[in-house]
């Protein structure tokens, strides 16, 4: 009955809360992420709570299932103790009437009031632990002799006995129901805390870390983007300040091989509207290309090497003795 209630009164909230709302409520939950610095070791680090995340959902579901199971059985065991719990106590209230019937001119109670001294039917408590939860359970024990031996020794013997037996069962399995009704109320507390716990880290945690490593890892891939950029550009800076120098120093060779016929047309007065030389006035000037005049010059530099005189050339100027090395 109480499931079915709470049950009842749940689908009641689900019902009444617009699907719209849950999953705007969700969706906001799951775009949360962790405040922290995007580097890889950050990356390993999620990664890594991610997995325990996931592990420790999947053991707070298992022991959530484990004590569901157990729940539902002490629930049945509940119902039938109630129902055995009644005929007990009919019996054992019947089995009184006939012992007031019998002994009907005796006040039973008075007698059994002062035969008593102390409870005899004592409980005893222990533990028991179901996936982690402490459960108590109560066990019957007698203490001390039967106080009630001669009560209804003149009469009504049989009556007498037949009711004490009567009761001491009823008692008994009125424990047993107290035992039952304990380890539910406890299996229902923490069967709610752990069903807590497995929708927080459902539905906020692993979502978050999920995001969150969305984020580190969309972060490191624009950081190498950003330095796949960095390097391009640097790299193409340092080819045009090569490509510079080098056109630099190729218009240097040319003023000073072709400075003659540079000077003709011009090239005191300035080159260009700067004062300086181009490749475009100089091949203009020339009246040639910027790479027949780059070859013409590479091929007067080998001229200039193969004219240089080798080693043999210097041993024949002169004798052996005027040569020191």
């Amino acid at each position: 009955t109480i499931i079915c209630n709470r049950f009842s009164l749940f689908s009641a909230c689900l019902l009444s809360t617009p699907a719209a709302q849950l999953d705007a409520e969700f969706g906001i939950m799951s775009q949360q992420r962790l405040n922290v610095f995007p580097t890889r070791l950050t990356l390993t680090v999620t990664k890594t709570r991610l997995k325990g995340a996931q592990t420790g959902h999947s053991l707070l579901k298992r022991k959530s299932e484990a004590l569901t199971q157990r729940f539902r059985q002490i629930l049945r065991k509940i119902a039938d103790q109630k129902y055995t719990m009644g005929t007990m106590m009919q019996q054992a209230m019947f089995s009184l009437a006939q012992v007031n019937y019998t002994m009907a001119n005796s006040d039973i109670g008075f007698q059994v009031q002062n035969a008593v001294g102390s409870a005899a039917l004592k409980v005893r408590t222990k533990t028991e632990n179901v996936s982690g939860v402490m459960l108590p359970t109560f066990e019957t024990y007698q203490d001390g002799p039967d106080q009630f031996e001669l009560t209804g020794l003149g009469r009504g013997g049989q009556q007498v006995t037949k009711a004490k037996e009567s009761f001491q069962g009823a008692v008994q399995a009125l424990i047993q129901l107290a035992q039952l009704q304990t380890a539910f109320k406890v299996l229902d507390e923490v069967i709610k805390m752990t069903n807590r716990r497995v929708n927080a880290i459902e539905f906020v945690i692993i979502p978050r870390v999920e995001n969150t490593i969305a984020w580190i890892s969309s972060e490191l891939d624009e950081q190498d983007r950003e330095e796949f950029y960095r390097l391009k550009k640097i790299q193409g800076k340092k080819k045009k300040n090569k490509a510079s120098e080098e056109e630099a120093r190729l218009l240097a060779r040319i003023a000073e091989r072709y400075s003659e016929q540079l000077t003709q047309v011009g090239y005191g007065l300035g080159g260009d509207s700067s004062g300086a030389l181009s490749i475009a006035f100089v091949e203009k000037a020339l009246g040639k290309d910027i790479a027949e005049i780059q070859l013409m010059l590479a091929r007067e530099d080998g001229t200039k090497e193969n004219e240089q005189p080798g080693a043999s050339n210097i041993l024949s100027q002169g004798d052996d003795e005027d040569i020191i090395f």
